[in-house]
């Protein structure tokens, strides 16, 4: 009998194996990649055993590291200060809305919604960041516009309150004199970790990946956040390597590691991602399978 039931796992477990190996095997791929040698890969394609390997790619990166440092830096800033001004925005709306005996709850979760369906458009939004609000070439141009507030997260987070925390709860807590801003920091906000992590976990992999917001309102270089440096990068070497300044550059305009230099911008890019996923793995899952209960 135990020998059936572990042959049985056994079949239960290959399919989620399978799904880890298809989720796995394209990142080392990319790995690979971006350590072998440019003129591996134009003879034999992507493999995950190149006839040669080389660090070009990563040396192009190396001589341009003072650009990165300093637009790593501006990446690591918009994100914490970016995350977490945003969780407590979203939060701090999210909390009134799941809370039954406020007015015009209904209609303010009726705005939130209203936002994940519409917007202006591009035009009259950089019209209104640029004109109004002036924040072109401002480290605020990198947090605020599409992005310090998201629809979404504010009903997640709503759902979780209400289906999570027990209204008996927050009345014994005024029942003892609680206010309402302490009721929040001290009841609410240690008891819904769950999805304080995962929405933060969302709006880090959002800053983190933004690039969009540096191409509209930043042309000062200083405010380059890393995404925004390695499309750069990425943009110039293509030009380099396909344009007819790359006769005028011999060798080394034709030598220039065009297709590894894509693999090794990914993995640059993305490795700090990676790295912080394990910690707000279990908050993730928890969150996520409470916050998206129908409430």
């Amino acid at each position: 009998m135990n020998t059936i039931n572990r042959g049985r796992q056994v079949w239960l477990h290959l399919p989620m194996f399978a799904l880890a190996a298809a989720c796995v095997l394209p990142f080392l791929l990319l790995v690979v990649s971006s350590v072998s040698d440019e003129s591996s890969i134009l003879r034999q394609g992507y493999t995950f055993f190149p006839d040669q390997l080389g660090l070009d790619a990563y040396r192009y990166l190396w001589n341009h590291s003072d650009q990165l440092v300093r637009a790593y830096g501006v990446t690591v800033f918009i994100t914490i200060f970016g995350t977490a001004a945003s969780l407590l925005m979203t939060a701090m709306l999210a909390y009134p809305m799941s809370r039954q005996g406020v007015p015009w709850r209904g209609g303010i979760a009726f705005f939130v919604f209203f936002t994940l369906l519409f917007n202006g458009g591009l035009t009259p939004t950089y019209l209104i960041y640029v004109q109004y609000f002036d924040i072109k070439n401002t480290i605020l141009a990198l947090i605020v516009p599409g992005l310090l507030m998201n629809g979404f997260n504010v009903l997640l987070m709503r759902t979780f309150f209400m289906t999570t925390i027990p209204p008996a709860l927050i009345e014994a807590a005024q029942i003892d004199g609680a206010g309402e801003f302490k009721i929040f920091w001290r009841i609410i906000l240690p008891l819904s970790m769950p999805i304080v992590a995962t929405v933060g976990l969302i709006q880090t992999i959002i800053y983190w990946n933004d690039w969009f917001n540096g191409m509209i309102y930043v042309t000062d270089s200083k405010l380059f956040s890393v995404q925004n440096i390695l499309n750069r990068m990425l943009t110039d070497i293509q030009f380099l390597s396909e344009s007819k300044f790359s006769a005028q550059l011999g060798d080394a305009g034709a030598n220039l590691p065009s297709t590894t230099v894509k693999m090794a911008i990914a993995v640059v890019g993305v490795l700090p991602i990676i790295a912080m996923y394990p910690f707000f793995q279990k908050y993730l899952i928890k969150g996520i399978a409470i916050g998206a209960v129908k409430g």
